[in-house]
C-alpha cells in the first residue's frame, strides 16, 4: 500500500443520499490542501443504496477506497476496519453525516504540524438534537470522567485527526467491545482540542437510537473502569448497615413489650438484598461476558470487498487475514477500472 500524506476514514450505514454532499465537502477541502490524499469510506452492512453510491462515486475519484464489510458490525467496529485499510501519514476520523464539519481539517492540521498528536473536536453546541439526546450525552460524559481512570474529554466524539504512531498503537489494542475516544485518550502523547459547533445531520436519521446509547455506553464504562466491579462490597456494607439497624429498632420494640410487626420489616429486607444482589450480578456479568467474547478470538470485522482505482485499470486480487483485514494475494476483493 503506497503511503499517503493524509487518509480520511469514514464509516457509513445507511447514508446513501449524504454520501454525494460529503464526498463533494471533502474534496473541496483536500483540493485546497494539494495533499496526497485518500478517501476510505466503510460500508457497514447498510440495507439501502450507500455501497452503490460509493462505488458511483469511486469511478470519478481516483483517490477513494471502498471499504465493505460482510455485515454490520457497528460504528466502532467499521471505523475499526476502515483504520486498517488506511496507509496515510495523518489520519482524520469524521462521520459521513455532515454534523463534523470537513472545513475545520486545514485548522487540525495546522495543530499537528505544530507538535500536536492528536487534535480532537469539542462540541460547544449540538444544534438539531433534542434536549433529551444533548442531556443524556453530558450526563454521559460526566459520569464516564468521574468512573474512568484515563483522562477522556468531555464532549467529544470520534471527530479527531491523528498521526500514524497513534494509529499504530491503536490498531495494536486487541479489545473487541472498542470505545475507540477512550482508547485513543489512553494512548497519551500530546493531545489538543479544537472546540467547535457541531451541525445537524445533512440527511436522514440518526444512527444512535436510545437502545444503541445504553449499550455504548456500558462498553465504554466497563472498558475503562472497574470501579462498576466495587458495587456489590458497597451494597453489601450498605445493606448490612440497614439490617442492622431493623434488627436494633425490633429488639428495641420487644425489650420494651410492644410488637414490632417483624414481617413487614423482614420482606423489606429480603427484597432489598434480592434486588441488590440481582443488580451485583448483573454487573458483574457484564464484565464476564466481555471476558468470554475477547476470549473467543474472533476476527474483530471481516471486509468481503475493498474498491479502490488505479493508474492502470488492472484489477487484483485480495485475501482476509486472520485479523479481518484485506492483504493482497487472495480472493474476495476487485479494483474499479
Amino acid at each position: 500500500m503506497a503511503e499517503v500524506d493524509l487518509s480520511v476514514v469514514a464509516p457509513c450505514y445507511n447514508e446513501e443520499f449524504v454520501l454525494p454532499e460529503f464526498h463533494r465537502r471533502l474534496s473541496t477541502v483536500c483540493r485546497r490542501l494539494n495533499l496526497p490524499s485518500e478517501l476510505v469510506l466503510v460500508n457497514d452492512g447498510s440495507n439501502d443504496g450507500t455501497w452503490a453510491t460509493m462505488l458511483e462515486l469511486a469511478r470519478t475519484d481516483r483517490r477513494l477506497v471502498c471499504v465493505n464489510l460482510a455485515r454490520n458490525h457497528g460504528h466502532q467496529l467499521a471505523l475499526t476496519a476502515g483504520l486498517s485499510a488506511c496507509g496515510g501519514r495523518r489520519i482524520l476520523i469524521i462521520d459521513a453525516d455532515l454534523q463534523d464539519p470537513p472545513e475545520l481539517l486545514p485548522e487540525m492540521l495546522a495543530r499537528l504540524e505544530a507538535g500536536a498528536d492528536v487534535v480532537y473536536g469539542q462540541r460547544r453546541r449540538r444544534a438539531g438534537e433534542s434536549i433529551f439526546k444533548r442531556t443524556t450525552a453530558s450526563l454521559f460524559y460526566r459520569l464516564i470522567e468521574r468512573l474512568s481512570a484515563v483522562a477522556i474529554p468531555r464532549d467529544t466524539g470520534d471527530f479527531r485527526l491523528m498521526s500514524r504512531r497513534v494509529l499504530d498503537v491503536l490498531l495494536a489494542m486487541p479489545e473487541r467491545h472498542r470505545f475507540i475516544r477512550g482508547m485513543v485518550s489512553w494512548i497519551g502523547f500530546r493531545q489538543e482540542p479544537l472546540l467547535y459547533d457541531r451541525d445537524p445531520r445533512f440527511a436522514g436519521e440518526t444512527k444512535y437510537p436510545l437502545r444503541k446509547m445504553l449499550r455504548f455506553a456500558v462498553d465504554a464504562i466497563t472498558g475503562f473502569s472497574v470501579k462498576p466491579l466495587a458495587f456489590a462490597s458497597l451494597a453489601g456494607a450498605g445493606t448490612s448497615l440497614v439490617s442492622s439497624i431493623l434488627f436494633a429498632a425490633a429488639l428495641a420494640s420487644w425489650l420494651a413489650g410492644g410488637t414490632s410487626g417483624g414481617w413487614l420489616a423482614a420482606l423489606a429486607v429480603a427484597t432489598l438484598l434480592g434486588g441488590v444482589q440481582l443488580l451485583a450480578l448483573g454487573v458483574m456479568g457484564e464484565y464476564l461476558g466481555r471476558l468470554y467474547e475477547q476470549s473467543k478470538g474472533r476476527p474483530l470485522f471481516l471486509i468481503e470487498r475493498i474498491v479502490r482505482q488505479e493508474e492502470t485499470g488492472r484489477t487484483a486480487n485480495l485475501r482476509m487475514s486472520p485479523t479481518g483485514a484485506a492483504l493482497p494475494g487472495g480472493p474476495g476483493s476487485s479494483l474499479v477500472a
